[in-house]
């Protein structure tokens, strides 16, 4: 009996140690708070694509150095 006794008080001792091994609580949480990136945004910026067509709804200061027509043409 008695060891029955000591082998649950070493359970419950080991039982209310933190683990080293395991990362604090608060730090999982914001890990998982945080926005996983899309393929598209990982990728880059739509703007800078050097294969698009025109300016036409691209603000100014987001165009590249290659010069493309700005009109836009009405639908």
């Amino acid at each position: 009996m008695k060891r029955i006794f000591a082998l649950l008080g070493v359970w419950i001792a080991a039982s209310a140690m933190p683990a080293a091994a395991q990362p604090p609580r608060g730090s999982a949480m914001a890990a998982a708070t945080t926005a996983a990136a899309t393929g598209k945004e990982r990728l880059g910026d739509k703007a800078s694509d050097n294969q698009r067509v025109n300016d036409c709804r691209v603000p100014p200061e987001k165009r590249g150095p290659s010069k493309r027509p700005t009109e836009c043409a009405q639908k």
